[in-house]
């Protein structure tokens, strides 16, 4: 097992649940994970973990804020933020904080490792995927007025941590139909098909589909 302690912390369950299970399929030393801000920051501050892995905007407490207080209060724990956004103000501050770590979730669990090696030696690791993507504009995503009916239904229900099982329960069809409709999902929204991409693709933007 890596011996560097890790925690993490994210507002989104299925997504928390997705990063804590690989962490511990791959044996890192995961020893605390937070639902908030508020429960982020304090298992900083009473387990001090080598490195921390956060959503950057929660409730009580963002991933900045947390990263701002642990530096005024000369906490060791390097911060990793990883974000649904793209913004350069946001990724600016990140690294006026002298944040160690800094990813898309869309790409979290393909560079997770890289990023906790990088910044177990001392480095910082910025995701090259948001470097590429600060070097140019930012590609709008595809429009959702090309789903049907049905896939607007079960994209809404996606971006409520909604699971297959529970969706096709709740709308009275098969997990396999469910299953239909999300990979017709992912190809009419041009997402590579990546564990969770359509679950962050509804969650940042959700209000669209209303």
């Amino acid at each position: 097992m890596n011996q560097h302690t890790i925690i993490t912390a994210d507002d989104h369950p299925l997504l928390l649940k997705g990063l804590n299970d690989f962490l511990i399929e791959k044996q890192y030393n995961l020893i605390g994970s937070g639902n908030n801000g508020r429960e982020a920051y304090n298992l900083i501050t009473q387990e001090k973990p080598d490195i921390a892995i956060l959503d950057i905007q929660m409730p009580f407490m963002s991933g900045l804020e947390i990263a701002k207080n642990c530096k005024s209060n000369g906490l060791a724990t390097k911060i990793v933020l990883i974000t649904l956004h793209k913004e350069r103000e946001l990724y600016q501050k990140a690294q006026d904080l002298n944040i160690f770590g800094y990813m898309l979730k869309e790409f979290a669990l393909e560079e997770i490792e890289n990023c906790i090696n990088t910044v177990t030696n001392g480095d910082q690791y910025f995701s090259p995927k948001i470097l590429q993507l600060l070097g140019d504009e930012f590609p709008e995503n595809s429009d959702i007025s090309g789903l049907t009916p049905s896939e607007k239904k079960i994209l809404k229900l996606i971006a409520t941590d909604k699971t297959n099982k529970e969706i096709a329960s709740l709308l009275f069809i098969s997990y396999r139909t469910v299953e239909k409709h999300r990979s017709n999902i992912i190809t009419k929204l041009k997402l590579e098909p990546k564990t969770n991409s359509l679950l962050i693709w509804a969650k940042e933007h959700h209000q669209k589909f209303i």
